[in-house]
């Protein structure tokens, strides 16, 4: 009997191949690797061409690829090099997957994350980025609800949209933190209420830009030299920013048109998107803002 003619038992295949019997029975079973012949006892006898589909079947399954995408192969359905380049676009998903899962179970390890956090870190690691940046999408919508685009202020709803279109394969600590921070922040209620305080007085054009543009600059100068804001000081700054004979009651207008706009929470709203996008560190401006405010508020 030669080669060609030779046939063999799914024992003999199990033998020759390594494979469990089992496995080949099943995948018989299945009509992935079809009987040649049966023997007198009734046994699946199988050839030469069928003994190369095995071979070729377990390949396939030693590369991960499934037994629907192995028949498509086996059939001629679609080639190997199609088949393996989509099985190499999912392992890739599965590996910056992965990659996010343990940047994310790092995070939690060095953080001593609480329950919350932790459960906030465990969904973001399961969005897809098309989710994370819904996220992001539905706080801007409902905050700058009926803000039309052009209005003053209006296009910061654009630049708060304005998150990177997927977390890095491998993010760092700094991004897992931020992407955490930034889920908490804009989930908040009281955040979102905050920000459409700052949107509706932005789009009236109530934001205090009578100051000069050099206003938080020289606030932020004596702020870093100690300056309290009641000081004789600082009434000496606020006489190059505003006219001093200006009246205590429009004075504290204006400071209150500046606290509207004048909001940590939402300042790092800022810096955490920075991160997201890996952007240099910007100086905050807040506490400036607020010595600010606060001279504008003191008695003189």
């Amino acid at each position: 009997m030669t080669d060609r003619t030779e046939l063999y038992t799914i024992g003999q295949l199990a033998r020759r191949t390594g494979l469990a019997v089992r496995t080949i029975r099943f995948w018989s079973d299945l009509g992935l690797l079809p009987t040649t012949t049966r023997s007198a006892g009734g046994y699946r006898l199988y050839d030469a061409p069928a003994v190369a589909r095995l071979d070729l079947l377990r390949t396939l399954r030693g590369l991960g690829i499934g037994l629907d995408a192995a028949r498509r192969i086996l059939d001629r359905q679609e080639s190997v090099a199609d088949v393996a380049g989509a099985h190499v676009r999912a392992l890739d998903a599965e590996i910056r997957t992965l990659r996010l899962r343990r940047a994310v179970l790092r995070s939690v390890a060095r953080r001593g994350s609480t329950t919350e956090e932790l459960r906030i870190m465990t969904e973001l690691a399961r969005l897809s980025a098309e989710e994370r940046q819904r996220i992001i999408d539905d706080f801007v919508a409902e905050v700058f609800a009926g803000v039309p685009a052009d209005a003053p202020g209006g296009g910061l709803a654009g630049a708060m949209r304005a998150l990177p279109p997927a977390l890095p394969d491998e993010p760092t600590d700094a991004e897992v933190d931020a992407w955490v921070e930034l889920a908490g922040l804009v989930a908040d209620p009281a955040f979102r209420e905050r920000v459409r305080e700052m949107a509706l007085a932005g789009a009236a054009g109530d934001s205090g830009a009578e100051l000069p543009p050099t206003a938080l600059e020289q606030a932020r100068e004596a702020l870093a030299a100690g300056v309290a804001p009641e000081s004789p000081e600082a009434a000496a700054v606020l006489a190059h920013l505003v006219d001093p004979a200006l009246p205590g009651r429009e004075r504290a207008a204006l400071a209150d048109r500046l606290a509207t706009f004048t909001d940590r929470r939402v300042e790092r709203y800022w810096q955490l998107v920075g991160v997201l996008n890996r952007q240099p560190p910007f100086p905050p401006s807040v506490p400036a803002g607020e010595w600010l405010i606060a001279a504008l508020r003191a008695p003189r």
